[in-house]
């Protein structure tokens, strides 16, 4: 049987609403943190045995609905011939940026069953290990992976970024144009080692203004997922910050939209309309208050979809270091057992409240 996420992810009305958390194998977690302890980030990602452990342990934690597969948005760099590290409290940090066309043309792309075998690895061991588990492969997206080449490390204002897309709009379209068939590759690559599904993360989409996106990323994101749209697995779209650019993220007709906590899921349906399922979106820092807020803030999330239909529930952001996993344990308990107690009523008014239930 089809897995509830997939079913989820394409639109079909399921018995509950799955739930999985970006970062959910994470900083947060002791069995991550001991791995840590010995290896960096890009350690673990390049070893398909360490890489699968982080993986799995949030699934066997709290019996998530999914798994992402532990890789990380940088993993097309290598085939790029970029050299960077990716730095503890700072992230990923480009030896070289890229601000040039000659720059951009210096880069040599190679297929990501070259450059990357150890994400298919990692993907394979997952299934064969929990073959009841679906597993989402993932990517970043074109202009937000795009940001981190030309700043040369995470930024806030993305100067350097805006000053390329606006002073040499032909060397940023083909960065864009590299990234986009980047993209499309290593995605390509993970689905046929066996994900179940794939998301794009577009972390820093939401500075662009609406004009902006739409003249400069849009149309490379349109021919990404034109090319995703043929795997034959539900894809997924996620970017924070963005409300502002839903009439562009329409265009991309991916299967379901990622969403931050900044504005209500109806909010969402009704500009994106029916037809594209919804992830989220529950504030990652209610994960820090007491149990009962937590549970009132997850509520709050699932009741802005009275069906359930349609909906995967997931953070707005990824999981917080901070995080305690008693926390995300009654999350993902609630969850299961509240859609399940709504899917059961026609009228999700007439859900019974129980003391475990907040109103």
């Amino acid at each position: 049987m089809t897995s509830l996420l997939v079913r989820a992810l394409s639109g079909e009305a399921v018995e509950r609403v799955p739930i999985w958390l970006m970062r959910q194998a994470g900083r947060h977690l002791p069995g991550y943190r001991r791995i840590r302890e010995s290896h960096d980030l890009l350690d673990i990602v390049r070893s398909p045995d360490l890489a699968v452990e982080a993986t799995r342990e949030p699934v066997e934690r709290y019996g998530m609905d999914a798994a992402i597969v532990f890789s990380d948005l940088t993993v097309p760099f290598f085939g790029l011939g970029v050299r960077f590290s990716v730095e503890p409290s700072i992230g990923p940090v480009v030896e070289r940026p890229v601000r040039t066309k000659e720059d951009v043309e210096a880069l040599h792309r190679i297929e990501a069953a070259r450059y990357a075998p150890f994400v298919g690895t990692t993907i394979q061991k997952f299934r064969e290990q929990r073959p009841d588990t679906p597993i989402l492969g993932f990517a970043g997206a074109p202009f937000t992976l795009g940001s981190y080449l030309i700043e040369g490390r995470p930024s806030r204002d993305l100067l350097e970024t805006k000053r390329m897309l606006r002073t040499d709009p032909s060397a940023f379209a083909l960065l864009q144009r590299e990234l986009a068939e980047a993209a499309l590759d290593l995605l390509s690559f993970q689905v046929r080692a066996g994900a179940h599904a794939v998301q794009v993360f577009d972390t820093w989409a939401g500075m662009l203004s609406r004009q902006e996106f739409d003249r400069a990323v849009l149309p490379h994101l349109r021919n990404l997922f034109e090319g995703l749209n043929q795997l034959g697995v539900p894809t997924v779209y996620f970017s924070t910050g963005a409300s502002h650019l839903l009439p562009c993220i329409r265009e991309l007709r991916s299967s379901a939209v990622g969403v931050d906590w900044r504005l209500p899921l109806s909010a969402v349906r009704r500009e994106l309309g029916d037809g594209i399922a919804l992830q989220g979106n529950l504030d990652p820092s209610v994960l820090l208050a007491r149990p009962e807020e937590v549970l009132r803030g997850a509520r709050e999330v699932l009741d802005e979809i009275p069906g359930g239909r349609g909906h995967v529930f997931n953070l707005g952001h990824g999981v917080l270091p901070q995080t305690p996993p008693e926390n995300v344990e009654a999350l993902v308990r609630f969850v299961r057992r509240y859609s399940e107690e709504r899917r059961g009523s026609t009228d999700p008014e007439a859900v019974p409240t129980s003391p475990h239930v907040p109103t």
